[in-house]
């Protein structure tokens, strides 16, 4: 499944899709995301479904209480299905049913307002032009990762596209 935002966007090449002559150099906040509803782990399940249900939201981040760290994420989709099958109840805690960002070891790729959409196309299909989406959503920070902006999906950017003469 996804998992999102990361380190430095470096000097790379742009991807070019289909969809790149639609762009005309929009970036993220051109989509204009909503703020992001961030959740701390402790915080039970039925509060995440009722926040993301009131707000139409499928994905939630999750930050450290303390120090407002972004520690991972939750699917509403995912929930649901766990929910579903059992194996979690609305009053449990969030930690039980979040999706970890692996910190060690791994190079994320930052996404802010002012990344273009470009950029985040490529972020959602791993580089490959026009090949599948292998992320569902982006987490959107500041440039130093300090605060969790919003949270930009496919389906936003799918959105946009649909808006935008050829």
């Amino acid at each position: 499944m996804a998992t999102a935002t990361a380190t430095t966007s470096g000097a790379t090449q742009p991807l070019v899709t289909k969809w790149s002559s639609r762009y005309r150099g929009a970036t993220v906040e051109d989509l204009d995301p909503p703020a992001a509803l961030s959740l701390n782990p402790s915080d039970a399940i039925s509060l995440a479904l009722m926040s993301a249900f009131e707000r139409d939201y499928t994905h939630l981040t999750i930050v450290d209480a303390d120090t407002r760290a972004l520690l991972g994420y939750i699917s509403i989709p995912h929930l649901q299905s766990l929910l579903d099958s059992g194996k979690v109840k609305p009053e449990d805690q969030l930690s039980a049913a979040m999706t970890r960002f692996q910190r060690k070891g791994r190079t994320y790729q930052v996404i802010t307002m002012e990344t273009t959409l470009e950029e985040l196309e490529s972020f959602f299909r791993g580089g490959a032009p026009d090949g599948p989406w292998k992320q569902e959503f982006a987490v959107i920070t500041d440039e130093k990762r300090r605060f969790v902006l919003g949270v930009a999906t496919v389906q936003d950017l799918e959105e946009f596209v649909k808006r935008r003469p050829e």
